[in-house]
């Protein structure tokens, strides 16, 4: 069985390390000999070009590796995940498919906005993590400081394991509050751990530590707070280690280790911790999903002797081995040439080839089974988020997150002759990235690419270019505005047309105006009674008007919401059809919304700026000018911290800007908080 596969991903903010470690634990579990680094533009995970050039991971790499603890094989999944907020889909479906993670924190950094995010989409998906604090040589290191911001910041109840001895450049070694031992790294490559007494001057430290870490054991595990309360028993190395993974495996506290990837100190153990206290597959509950003819819940045991089922959570379109669907197994087995079910569109394929990720290479395999992360060929028109299952037992398993974008650019081929290929790679680059957007200006015809960000559409611009040899001209970025309706009107709407034969009748009564606004989308009520409109007629109304959203009445962007109230209405026995009543709706929308009040809605990011105090006026002068609000500065490790939240529209060009104001002695990260209202001078402009 899979009790011995771990599938991980590893999550943090940018520049954290998530690279480096990821490259270390591929060094000593043997999958790779020589250590790449960031630095050098050399590592196994980061293999395109623009990462390797920009130092960041782009899109979530995938590989599979080995590691041995006391006498037993565990195969290792690990997927890792991009840092930067614009390419958080890639964070969204790798979370999606994986069973746990392991969190990553600079240890004088601490808490930032990114791992924020990347933390709370782990907990809907109800993953279970492991915390490691990195970069312990660092100038500012403070693991108990990162502590304290795990539990505020991230409302979490770590559980500390493992303490360090020294920091900054006096960081040596971790003490194992666990075993109760020092450990230390010897020779240059850091494959040796000496074991040794814990040294006099960590003594009480250590014990302080343990103590606390019995505590919150207890106050999480019922087995283990007997254990605790009973003074003549003596706790064990074993009644530690199974309490730690019942509490891990369980979500109610994270176990939390420290060191330094790039010092190449704390590996191993953190690759110990994973195996130990992190859930295999078959450990997790069992997988609900729903029968698509039937509607009705379907559970299956995550289980080699299951039905088959898989969720694809990537498509990649590999130059030599052309289009991969990425499947996670949940249950059941495949093998080359079997023919499973996509679930979605109701076409059966045969599968060519399995396939195990090794990064950028791959490994021919005769089946795959549930656990198991594999790459198929031969599954055509798979999209991210499809269900596979197998032909006798379909199950539709719950879909993959797509975040709406935010910006837009207008791009179009520099040279004619590149004009058909431009279509294609469009199509390609949309299939491998579901965020991305593409599509024509219905008044100017050109062609709109919409993304999460600045960065992610200069990545994507950058990937054409260099991947497909495309030169793109692109327009300024434009910001992806929504409407709202501020007034609620009650409106009749009345289709009648005769065509000689059988005509059209539609006639509705509804009240439309603003929705719930903390909700996104239709809130649709039908009020109608004693079948004036046949119940048959009313998905039609609701589609009508759920389709006319995509275009506001005030310049033609999307409404973030609304209210529809069906009051009343009429029907023709013989003329009226499902579509004169879809029809009626979209009529009435455009009759109604104009007297709605609509206003326009704009992005708001919440920003991060860490500097040095003497460019704090210039700073805060900055966010002003950008109208942005300051929400709080703090003070950490010497540097500034302002959080603030800032219009999408004046953000173009931040980062550099902010460079040439602080003499590069700043940075910067940002995410989408919400949407507000434009203010009537910013709004008047914008409206055509």
């Amino acid at each position: 069985m899979k009790y011995n596969t771990r599938n991980i991903g590893i999550i943090a903010h940018v520049d954290v390390g998530k690279t480096t470690l990821s490259e270390r634990l591929l060094y000593y579990t043997g999958l790779i000999h020589k250590i790449g680094n960031v630095d050098d533009g050399n590592t196994t995970m980061d293999k395109d070009i623009q990462e390797r050039n920009r130092g960041i991971t782009i899109s979530s790499a995938a590989v599979s590796t080995q590691w041995k603890k006391d006498n037993a094989v565990y195969n290792i999944n690990i997927i890792d995940t991009p840092g930067h907020i614009d390419f958080a889909v890639e964070v969204e479906r790798s979370l999606r498919v994986l069973d746990s993670v392991i969190a990553v924190f600079c240890a004088s950094s601490g808490v930032q906005p990114q791992t924020e995010n990347v933390w709370f989409q782990a907990e809907k998906h109800g993953t279970s993590k492991i915390c490691f604090i990195n970069k312990m040589d660092r100038i500012g290191a403070d693991f108990f400081a990162v502590l304290y911001e795990i539990k505020t910041k991230l409302n979490a109840v770590p559980l500390t394991i493992q303490i360090p001895i020294g920091a900054e450049n006096n960081f040596e070694g971790v003490i194992d509050l666990v075993k109760m031992k020092a450990l230390y790294w010897t020779d240059e490559s850091r494959e040796t751990i000496m074991e040794k007494e814990i040294p006099g001057h960590s003594i009480a430290e250590a014990d302080e530590y343990r103590i606390k870490l019995m505590e919150t054991l207890a106050e999480n595990d019922e087995i283990f707070f007997d254990v605790f309360m009973n003074t003549e028993q003596t706790v064990t190395i074993e009644m530690l280690s199974e309490a730690i993974q019942r509490v891990c495996r369980s979500g109610s506290a994270v176990p939390v280790l420290c060191g330094s990837a790039f010092k190449n100190k704390g590996i191993q153990p953190l690759l110990d911790a994973v195996v130990s206290y992190l859930p295999a597959p078959d450990q997790l509950a069992d997988l609900q999903g729903r029968d698509p003819y039937m509607e009705e819940t379907v559970t299956l045991e995550r289980n080699k002797e299951a039905s088959f089922s898989g969720l694809v959570f990537k498509v990649v379109i590999d130059k030599h081995v052309g289009r991969l669907a990425m499947l996670r197994m949940y249950s059941g087995r495949i093998k080359s040439g079997d023919t499973i079910l996509n679930v979605r569109t109701g076409e059966s394929y045969r599968i060519s080839r399995i396939l195990q990720m090794q990064s950028d290479k791959t490994l021919s395999l005769e089946e795959a089974e549930a656990g198991d992360i594999v790459a198929l060929t031969g599954i055509k028109d798979a999209k991210t988020g499809d269900s596979l299952s197998s032909l006798e037992k379909p199950i539709l398993l719950e879909a993959i997150t797509i975040p709406a974008p935010v910006i837009r650019v207008a791009i179009e081929p520099k040279t004619n002759g590149d004009e058909k290929s431009f279509g294609l790679v469009l199509a390609k680059i949309q299939e491998e990235d579901p965020s991305l957007v593409v599509e024509r200006d219905p008044q100017t015809g050109e062609t709109l690419l919409s993304g999460l960000g600045e960065l992610h559409l200069e990545v994507t611009l950058e990937k054409i270019r260099l991947n497909h040899g495309i030169e793109i001209n692109q327009g300024k970025p434009k910001v992806s505005y929504r409407e709202i309706l501020t007034a609620t009107k009650t409106h009749r709407e009345k289709l009648s047309k005769q065509n000689g034969g059988s005509g059209q009748f539609a006639d509705i009564t509804f009240e439309i105006g603003p929705g719930n606004n903390n909700e996104h989308g239709l809130e649709f009520i039908n009020m109608i009674k004693g079948g004036v409109i046949p119940t048959e007629f009313i998905p039609s109304v609701e589609k009508g008007f759920r389709e006319t959203m995509e275009y506001g009445p005030l310049n033609g962007y999307p409404l973030e919401n609304m209210k529809i109230t069906l009051l009343d209405g009429s029907f023709h026995a013989q003329d009226s059809a499902a579509l004169d009543f879809e029809i009626a709706a979209r009529e009435g929308f455009k009759a109604a919304a104009k007297g709605c009040h609509p206003k326009l809605m704009e992005p708001i990011m919440q920003v991060e700026i860490q500097s040095i105090d003497e460019y704090t006026g210039a700073v805060t002068a900055d966010i002003n000018r950008r109208r942005g609000i300051i929400t709080s500065i703090d003070e950490k490790s010497g540097r500034k911290i302002f959080a603030a939240e800032v219009p999408l529209a004046s953000t173009f060009g931040y980062i550099s800007d902010l460079r040439t104001l602080t003499s590069g002695r700043a940075s910067i990260s940002m995410k989408l908080s919400h949407y507000a209202l434009v203010p009537d001078f910013i709004a008047n402009t914008l409206i055509t």
